[in-house]
């Protein structure tokens, strides 16, 4: 199997990143679905007057901690962390 490098009409496609924002919620997003100990299936990340806000459902109480801890590392803003969860029991009691 051959394979070429990636062009469109000929020239090298430029990948952009989302700028302001949308590049903080794509990264802080990024890092939380692929935390291995948190399901983020269910988890909102938006940028909300220079604060990262954090919403939605996870099944267990540490992965609300775990979710703001790694958007305070990753965004680096402030964190409101709005996310819910289902059960008060943690995971593995």
């Amino acid at each position: 199997m051959v394979f070429k490098p990636q062009t469109f009409h000929g020239d090298t496609p430029e990948i952009d990143e989302p700028a302001g924002s949308a590049g903080t919620e794509a990264r802080v997003a990024d890092a939380l679905a692929r935390a291995a100990d948190l399901d983020a299936t269910q988890v909102s990340v938006t940028e909300v007057d220079g604060a990262i806000v954090l919403g939605g459902m996870v099944l267990y109480p540490e992965e609300v901690a775990i979710a703001g801890d790694i958007a305070e590392r990753v965004g680096g803003l402030p964190v409101r962390n709005a996310i819910r969860c289902q059960s008060e029991t943690p995971r593995g009691a």
